[in-house]
């Protein structure tokens, strides 16, 4: 089996276990990644010493936290590869991810709050900006609130987070 068809069964297995298509999309390119590096090698020929080459060439380009989730893609795939048994040995059980430092969370002062709301040009882009504000929600996840996820009584919502994950946030009526 090559690392083209591994990755055909690894794609239909994680779409049965319901990751979402942007997952999905992540994963995909990934795989292009390593494939590049690698070519369409049979899998039973993919060494630690390859993928260990494949990484620290990464790690040239990119972020700690980005070659993170290279490395957590590379040892997901041959995991896979190895629980499903078409690997004997799974090569990329020694490969560890990079320390990461603690980052402190960026956050606005209350004068970039109030040169922001003096900004606004209409109540709608206000009341955008007060919902994301007093929520802490993502862009995303109040794009995709509708009206009856609103509870205008609790002055709460219901969002959809990252991966299909729905929390109630609370937001003030100013």
């Amino acid at each position: 089996m090559n690392l083209s068809e591994l990755w055909s069964l690894y794609e239909a297995d994680k779409r049965i276990q319901g990751f979402s298509p942007k997952t999905l999309k992540a994963y995909a390119l990934q795989n292009k990644m390593l494939m590049l590096e690698l070519g369409n090698l049979d899998i039973t020929e993919v060494t630690l010493t390859m993928l260990k080459e494949y990484l620290a060439k990464q790690a040239d380009r990119l972020k700690p936290s980005s070659l993170g989730h290279r490395i957590r893609f590379v040892r997901s795939l041959f995991r896979y590869a190895y629980e499903e048994a078409y690997l004997t040995s799974n090569p990329s059980l020694k490969l560890r991810e990079p320390k990461l430092d603690k980052r402190i969370p960026k956050f606005l002062i209350e004068e970039d709050v109030i040169h922001l709301k003096i900004s606004c040009q209409s109540l709608r882009e206000r009341a955008l900006l007060e919902f994301l504000y007093s929520t802490g929600c993502r862009v995303g996840e109040v794009e995709k609130i509708n009206i009856q996820d609103l509870n205008w009584e609790n002055c709460s919502a219901i969002v959809n987070g990252k991966g299909s994950k729905q929390r109630e946030v609370y937001f003030t009526t100013e």
